[in-house]
């Protein structure tokens, strides 16, 4: 009778640690799981109002080890960083109202790469549309079953408006 209690309980212990052991894999496997998800996943980790926590673990998940970033300035000046150094910049400024919605996506693969060239726009409300757009290069491969992000560049538009290709014409 021992026994068997002892083993009830056990076998109750383990379903319940399994249930609501949640790891970092099954929170954000979902995420990653295909191109699309990896992109919706990817605007949505920084999109948000300035009352809504960062989610710097979820876009961590997302992200290669060595994940480069890379912006182009106005005068086609690359500068590239880490994916912790972008969250220093980030922390250095006062939350905001930010909201980067994706406005098209032209995607390229071969094999397990993928390259996609992702049109957004940067809102302070998630309704009203602005006039500050730009392009992302985001280069994307895939391994141990999922998509990873190697890494991304982006540039804003300036006064070299952005081409229609890139806003879903010919």
């Amino acid at each position: 009778m021992i026994m068997k209690t002892s083993l009830i309980i056990l076998s109750l212990l383990y379903i319940v640690s399994v249930v609501s052991g949640q790891n970092e894999n099954d929170k954000y496997a979902k995420d990653v799981k295909s191109i699309d998800s990896i992109i919706k996943a990817y605007y949505d980790v920084f999109s948000g109002s300035k009352d809504d926590p960062w989610q710097f673990e979820r876009d961590k998940y997302l992200h290669a080890p060595d994940a480069m970033i890379t912006r182009i300035d106005e005068d086609g000046i690359a500068t590239s960083h880490s994916l912790e150094a972008e969250y220093v910049t980030v922390l250095s400024v006062p939350r905001e109202d930010f909201y980067e919605i994706e406005l098209h996506r032209i995607v390229n693969t071969y094999g397990n790469l993928a390259q996609i060239w992702s049109t957004f726009e940067i809102r302070t409300n998630p309704k009203v549309p602005s006039s500050l757009r730009g392009v992302n290069s985001i280069e994307l491969y895939f391994s141990e079953g999922r998509w990873w992000i190697a890494s991304w560049m982006t540039q804003m538009e300036n006064e070299n408006k952005l081409p229609p290709k890139y806003l879903g014409g010919d």
